[in-house]
């Protein structure tokens, strides 16, 4: 969809957004603001002093409610009063070494933090479309060449995946047992999964996330660390698993009761780019730096290969990947190229989403 259909779906909506202060819950504030959407974002305060969300000036942009997750009877509260046409859920604890560290924070952020969003949209007195933001790493991965298609196993090895497999199954009980979608009429619900990963962009400072460690090291001028070198994965920029989203929305908006599925967003499967591939790429678009692999005998368990398969995706809502890998590091390169020259980094951001949507 072009970006005139979407604003012509999104336009004067109220879209309530959890996750609003992380990396692409700010690319999605930006985003929705262009598309002429009402956005109440609910979410803990972002974690880097230098995060996206600050650099961005976000706050401006939406109303701003500063909340856990796990917090029932706030989220609830703010659901409530603002009566959402949409809710994106992106709310969540998104890193797979946090998970190890933190296994009950985990569980208890992404498994019921997502039961506490699906349970406040049962008191909802309106029509609403939500779509729950999971994870490419939902399924049980036995790190073979096919990729993964949506109605394959779910599962995960490490508490972050599966934590997220766990959202996907307390997603199809609601759907099931609460908003049904051949009951539309009576409860007026509609429920989607979307499951990415992987994604890149400017403004991602996370700690033990790739493409922040490159940005750190690349504009320090310092080695760059690479922990698994041949680690292929479905590396894509953040503006397109975000375009698919809202398309999503905009396909439930017209037709909820067939679009309340499960979706995979992800680049071609053709694309075969690992680690230090990525970090090779990277260093060559910036024009400068060096690397070497982390040689860690004690290294956490971390998959080795994954790729979505996303015909579903392309037949049912008319997505494709706008940007190649290659591409997606060019877009992130630039915007940390921009940032360490002190350029205006919200006036590029944007520039980059009016770039995607002219391509």
């Amino acid at each position: 969809m072009t970006f005139e259909e979407l604003k012509s779906v999104y336009t004067g909506k109220k879209v309530f957004l959890t996750g609003h202060t992380g990396f692409k819950g700010t690319w999605m504030v930006l985003l929705l603001k262009q598309l002429g959407a009402e956005v109440k974002g609910y979410s803990l305060p972002p974690i880097e002093h230098n995060a996206l969300y600050h650099q961005v000036r976000a706050e401006l942009h939406c109303e701003s409610v500063i909340g856990d997750i796990r917090n029932r009877e706030k989220l609830h509260r703010e659901i409530d009063k603002f009566q959402p046409d949409f809710i994106f859920h992106m709310a969540a604890q998104a890193l797979v070494i946090d998970s190890y560290l933190n296994p009950v924070e985990t569980f208890q952020t992404n498994v019921m933090g997502t039961v506490h969003v699906l349970d406040a949209m049962r008191g909802l007195n309106k029509s609403c479309n939500g779509i729950m933001i999971t994870t490419d790493k939902v399924y049980e991965n036995q790190e073979h060449e096919a990729p993964y298609k949506e109605n394959e196993p779910l599962g995960g090895y490490d508490p972050y995946s599966n934590s997220k497999a766990c959202c996907e199954l307390a997603i199809s009980s609601y759907r099931l047992s609460f908003f049904n979608p051949e009951q539309y009429d009576e409860h007026k619900i509609s429920i989607a999964s979307v499951r990415s990963g992987n994604v890149i962009g400017g403004g991602d400072w996370s700690d033990n996330r790739i493409i922040p460690d490159i940005a750190r090291a690349l504009i320090s001028d310092e080695i760059i660390l690479v922990r698994n070198p041949n680690s292929v994965r479905p590396w894509q920029h953040v503006l397109d698993p975000l375009h698919g989203y809202l398309i999503l929305g905009a396909k439930m908006e017209n037709d909820p009761a067939k679009f309340a599925e499960a979706y995979n967003f992800g680049p071609d499967p053709k694309e075969r780019m690992n680690v230090q591939e990525l970090v090779e790429t990277a260093i060559g678009i910036w024009g400068s730096g060096n690397y070497e692999v982390s040689a860690n005998p004690n290294k956490l368990h971390e998959a080795g290969l994954l790729r979505l398969n996303i015909d579903k995706s392309r037949n049912e809502l008319g997505w494709e990947p706008k940007y190649n890998a290659k591409e997606a590091v060019q877009q992130t390169i630039a915007w940390y190229k921009a940032s360490k020259a002190e350029e205006d980094i919200k006036s590029f951001t944007e520039s980059q989403i009016t770039s995607f949507f002219k391509d």
